[in-house]
């Protein structure tokens, strides 16, 4: 029961992260200074419409703490040089208005 389990959910994320790849190329980021290292940064672990459906509700703070989180408790591997300027580029772009 557990292997059924385990390859069920295994097949259903496969499926999940393939819809989203497929999708990336309709996602279109605002240019701006960093606008490079977010995209290839960030789509490591998500869509990059996740910027966009976040953007209402995140000011500099809000993204920080996206950004720690990202790093600290998901293992995102970004450069602590290039943290700065997506947040920067993120809080210009996408910042809370």
């Amino acid at each position: 029961m557990k292997l059924r389990h385990m390859i069920a959910t295994a097949g259903l994320t496969l499926i999940f992260l393939g819809a989203a790849a497929a999708d990336e190329s309709r996602v279109q980021l605002s240019n701006g200074a960093g606008k490079d290292l977010v995209a290839a940064n960030c789509v490591m672990c998500h869509s990059l419409d996740y910027i966009q459906m976040n953007s209402p509700f995140l000011d500099e703070k809000g993204w920080t703490a996206a950004m720690n989180k990202m790093v600290k408790v998901m293992g995102a591997p970004i450069k602590e040089e290039d943290q700065k300027t997506i947040i920067a580029y993120l809080v210009a772009q996408y910042g809370k208005k």
